[in-house]
């Protein structure tokens, strides 16, 4: 959430970046709101620093005992006028809430401006693309020769875009996972289990809410969410809290199914595992101080990509422009892996840095020893990886002419020594 305060004093500087955005918010209506707000406040003042002096008044004329009746009445229309003020001002900054829930980071100066992922811009590539010498088959044609993944009977079990990973598709999957794990401990990150299910304050907290309510799952009995990613709860479990600076950097890592509805992606993606409603996903959650924040996210980039270069799967990173960085984000890379059996480039990790806006709006401050205050830390996260996305990966990249996948070398001791799958 950005400042009311900075918002207030830089309004053309917000506008300019909702435009970059290809956002439309009436910026001029919270100005005017908090103008509206200023004002209660003034007239609150005015009318509480009358009721003391009268109050005061009241007291003399007791002690007289001189008639209060005229004064007592003048006192409860202040004491009315001051009730109707509060009930004003409740709405006003409810108002004024709910508008700042809806507005999106501020971009950092790197982020490239364009209008939608056309206009990404490429930092680097790594790795070779494999020439096979035959026609590349997709993910979901060998998923289905190898009984992998049973695309029908997920759809059957649940809805379209749910799959069923059975056999070695289930094992290897599994051991992605504890891969990933063990390469994001090594790399300093705490491992935590949260829970998959958390509640609206905690999904307001990092910008799910209220902006994405209809890509989100609901259970609405217990008004509980299913998460669409564990940045959700590793962010959060600092909400509300004041940390000390010598406990930061915090690094977080873990393992969760991700689920989302993804309301606004029909007819994208129905095929396969790209695009699923749920899946799973080893995430990368980082709390540090503003001056460490470059760095840090350079770092978590590194940790994402180290497990692309131990697997040997080609990949590109991108800079998100404008258009496409997500909304609490201030600067996105993409991790695009490359997929032969697709012929194109398909995102596998998002490594974010949002600044202080998640943590304004989840209440994680920290203190500085020595120093009189808080401050707002800055909150990182990236995928370290899809799961699912590196499996369709290795299949798609490490497919053989006779329909067997080679299994990565750096994946092996987690499939009990095997090889191949046929």
């Amino acid at each position: 959430m950005l400042d009311l305060k900075f918002i207030v004093k830089n309004p053309d500087t917000v506008k300019e970046n909702l435009r970059k955005r290809g956002e439309k918010i009436d910026i001029d209506e919270i100005v005017m709101l908090d103008g509206q707000r200023r004002e209660i406040i003034q007239r609150v003042e005015s009318l509480k620093k009358e009721r003391n002096e009268v109050s005061k008044q009241i007291g003399e004329l007791k002690r007289r005992n001189e008639d209060i009746s005229e004064i007592t009445r003048k006192m409860k229309k202040v004491s009315n006028d001051i009730a109707a003020y509060d009930s004003e001002m409740k709405s006003v900054e409810t108002a004024i809430k709910n508008k700042l829930l809806r507005i999106p980071n501020l971009l950092s100066e790197r982020t490239p401006v364009g209008a939608d992922d056309t206009e990404n811009v490429v930092d680097h590539e790594w790795g070779e693309k494999p020439d096979f010498g035959f026609e590349a088959k997709p993910h979901w044609e060998i998923a289905e020769d190898l009984n992998l993944v049973d695309f029908t009977r997920g759809a059957k079990i649940a809805q379209s875009r749910f799959s069923v990973y059975t056999g070695m598709g289930a094992k290897m999957e599994r051991a992605l996972i504890n891969f990933m794990l063990d390469e994001q401990t090594s790399n300093g990150y705490t491992e935590v289990i949260p829970p998959f299910l958390v509640n609206a304050e905690t999904m307001q907290g990092t910008g799910q809410l209220p902006k994405f309510e209809d890509d989100l799952f609901k259970c609405e009995r217990d008004g509980l969410y299913l998460i669409p990613t564990a940045e959700v709860p590793l962010t959060n479990i600092y909400a509300s809290e004041i940390l000390m600076d010598e406990e930061l950097p915090v690094k977080m890592t873990a393992y969760t199914p991700c689920f989302r509805r993804e309301a606004g992606a029909h007819g994208q993606d129905t095929r396969g595992l790209i695009r699923q409603h749920q899946f799973n996903k080893v995430e990368l959650v980082k709390i540090v101080e503003p001056e460490d924040s470059a760095k840090e996210l350079e770092l978590l980039l590194s940790d994402a990509e180290g497990i692309l270069k131990k697997l040997n799967l080609p990949y590109r990173v991108v800079k998100l422009c404008s258009g496409d960085v997500g909304f609490s984000a201030a600067f996105t890379y993409d991790i695009e892996v490359w997929l032969p059996g697709q012929e194109c480039y398909r995102e596998i990790s998002s490594c974010s840095t949002f600044t202080d806006f998640q943590a304004r709006r989840a209440g994680i401050r920290y203190k500085s020893k020595g120093e009189k205050g808080t401050h707002f830390p800055y909150t990182l996260n990236g995928s370290g990886l899809a799961v699912g996305r590196t499996f369709l990966a290795i299949l798609e990249n490490y497919q053989q002419s006779d329909g067997s996948i080679v299994v990565p070398e750096a994946l092996r001791p987690y499939m009990n020594g095997l090889g191949e799958l046929r």
